[in-house]
């Protein structure tokens, strides 16, 4: 199905979900190193990342949270009037998401990883970034718990087949691993099943480029869906 939407709302759309699935795609990478013990920790996912895995995995992780916000805003716009409220639930959502991991992966890579760097640990225990143990780790998982929420609704404005029915079953799909990002804390096995995200979020973001990328611009600069 072919959208009508204006020229503008194409371009933010196409670009933030190329650049969604640019930075998600090289978080994924950085994540297998990281649990190979390429980047210095002892490998795992329960093991603390050395100053070097922080940078490598949480400088693309820090710019997902804009591109993929953006990504939510144009899903909005390009929404038919009878679906907004999916649209526009999603935004919700996709703004929490934003500012939660944005503030932790900011803190992380100007306060943590320069001070693990220089050894001065003391004074920042409460912000050390320990998998499955430690206070910005339960923010991360609330943030990415929200993302989920978010493309759950997003699923909602897709009701057409081909392009738009791939998308949808990616966005849901990337909804119901919900329990098993913000329920891991308790249950540290629960984080092979969330891994799934490395198929489901790039999977979601990619067809949505698509989406954008055959969407016909309109010169009204009122998108409706068709």
């Amino acid at each position: 199905m072919t959208r009508p939407t204006s020229p503008a709302v194409k371009t933010f759309g196409f670009w933030s979900a190329v650049l969604a699935t640019v930075f998600s795609l090289t978080y994924i990478v950085g994540q297998l190193a990281e649990w190979l013990g390429w980047l210095g920790s002892a490998g795992g996912p329960e093991s603390a990342s050395t100053p070097l895995g922080l940078v490598v995995l949480l400088t693309p992780s820090l710019f997902l949270g804009p591109s993929f916000l953006v990504l939510v805003l144009s899903i909005h716009q390009l929404s038919s009037p009878d679906r907004k409220i999916w649209s526009h639930t999603a935004v919700a959502f996709a703004t929490a998401y934003a500012v939660l991991i944005c503030l932790n992966y900011y803190v992380q890579l100007t306060l943590v990883a320069p001070r693990i760097a220089a050894g001065r640990v003391e004074g920042i225990e409460p912000f050390l970034f320990t998998p499955f143990d430690s206070f910005l780790y339960s923010v991360d998982l609330l943030g990415y718990s929200f993302m989920s929420v978010a493309t759950l609704f997003a699923a909602g404005v897709f009701t057409g087949r081909g392009i738009e029915r791939v998308a949808r079953i990616f966005l849901i799909a990337n909804g119901l691993l919900l329990p098993f990002l913000a329920l891991q804390i308790y249950f540290h096995w629960m984080i092979w099943i969330a891994a799934l995200w490395a198929v489901t979020f790039p999977g979601s973001t990619w067809t949505l480029a698509l989406i954008f990328k055959r969407a016909t611009a309109t010169g009204s600069g009122r998108g409706t869906a068709g």
